[in-house]
């Protein structure tokens, strides 16, 4: 039997805010919520109606080369865009989630234009001021929210290269900062790094 494929609108969510007089849409995504490492990092996108970008998808399901090549398509075709992070000691100090929610309004407050809607990736509101939706696995289901997660993933793995060559023996640049056995194994060999979340790296220095 041949299996059929799921046909995505990926409208939907944008088109339902319209219907219900919302003007000016945006999606709102995040990456780097669960690395040792580094910042997370949030973006929002604001895409013109019915503008379709070919091969967008979550950006967790696209290779690094097409996550790359489709950053520089959304920021040429997005009526606006905002990224933002929160740094490893704004996660320390707050945690991860408000970390979050502090990336995702600094983007947000980034946008060029204001929307009067707002579509957010995952089940809880990062309390923006304007109506939102939250969206569970959202990055594979609205257009908007897709770009947001190719921006934010592009822009942190970018840091997370760039914080290769000022950490080299992390090898920053094959994990990004994830907790793959590599990462493990340079942790227990050089100690923590300015860049790395304390908060998330208690048990395992506890286990020491």
């Amino acid at each position: 039997m041949k299996k059929e494929v799921e046909v995505i609108d990926w409208f939907k969510f944008e088109n339902e805010a319209k219907a219900n007089g919302y003007n000016i849409v945006c999606g709102i995504d995040e990456a780097g919520r669960g690395p040792l490492a580094g910042p997370v990092c949030a973006a929002a996108v604001i895409l013109p109606e019915g503008c379709e970008i070919e091969g967008i998808n979550d950006s967790k399901k696209l290779t690094e080369k097409k996550r790359e090549a489709l950053y520089d398509v959304i920021i040429e075709k997005a009526l606006a865009y905002g990224i933002a992070t929160a740094d490893e000691k704004e996660i320390d100090e707050i945690n991860i989630l408000q970390a979050t929610y502090l990336a995702m309004n600094r983007a947000f407050q980034k946008l060029g234009v204001k929307p009067d809607m707002a579509l957010v990736d995952g089940n809880r509101d990062p309390e923006l001021g304007i109506p939102t939706q939250t969206i569970v696995k959202g990055d594979a289901r609205s257009m908007s929210i897709a770009a947001a997660s190719i921006l934010a993933k592009v822009t942190r793995d970018r840091f997370m290269l760039e914080m290769d060559k000022k950490y080299p023996e992390y090898q920053f640049a094959k994990h990004k900062g994830y907790g793959t056995k590599l990462h493990y194994e340079m942790l227990t060999e050089y100690g923590p790094s300015e860049i790395h979340r304390m908060t998330f790296l208690k048990s395992f220095y506890g286990n020491k």
